[in-house]
């Protein structure tokens, strides 16, 4: 089974992910860790639950969803394993972190490529991939069919779905992306997004706004 541990990180309050199973062996969702603590956090967790961190996975490229790349791929030994067309977004974080005042510790490149219909293995666990495009040009979705979940980056949110005017965005993609993609899983799937609390796909069906069944 497994377990899914959340860390809200950096000045965009943005959601990482652990996910570990019986092994100890531990995969790190976009990790946003960009302060010394936050860092400590992460490591602290890591360590006193004796995990092994065996994969490092980006939902997408965006600056707060990447400023702890460097942290871990130095310390535990990681590769970066993402979509492809991300590759841009990923350059171009420091840029970003200019206009935000952030400094942005360079990215490692990433080596590993992913895309929809991939598995992702570490344990006795396994993940699959969706290819949810919108938000940014090569955002994927991380689900487990068996234990009904999906960590969605900021595809879908809380009432809410990702924002499309960053560069790559693009709103009618993005709805397409929700309707044909994720809605499909399952209503009975909880949705671990990339900011604020998780939701299920029922609950965003009925009352979302911007993809709701009145939307």
């Amino acid at each position: 089974m497994i377990q899914i541990h959340s860390f809200t990180f950096n000045p965009f309050q943005e959601n990482t992910y652990l996910l570990s199973d019986e092994t100890k062996k531990c995969v790190i969702i976009d990790p946003g860790c960009y302060s010394t603590e936050e860092k400590k956090e992460l490591s602290d967790y890591i360590s006193s639950h004796g995990l092994e961190p065996v994969k490092l996975l980006l939902t997408h490229a965006h600056i707060d969803h990447v400023l702890g790349n460097n942290y871990l791929c130095g310390k535990y030994k990681l590769e970066i394993e993402m979509n492809v067309i991300e590759k841009d977004l990923l350059k171009s974080a420091s840029v970003y972190g200019q206009m935000w005042g952030i400094v942005v510790e360079p990215s490692p490149e990433p080596t590993v490529f992913l895309e929809e219909g991939d598995q992702v293995r570490f344990g006795n666990s396994m993940l699959e991939i969706i290819f949810t495009p919108g938000h940014s040009p090569g955002s994927i979705c991380f689900y487990n069919t068996g234990e009904k979940f999906a960590i969605a980056g900021d595809v879908l949110f809380y009432g809410s779905i990702g924002r499309t005017d960053l560069p790559g965005g693009d709103y009618d993609t993005l709805i397409s992306s929700i309707h044909e993609k994720v809605f499909p899983l399952g209503d009975e799937f909880k949705i671990y997004p990339g900011h604020g609390p998780a939701t299920t796909i029922a609950h965003e069906k009925k009352f979302n706004p911007f993809v709701g069944v009145n939307a």
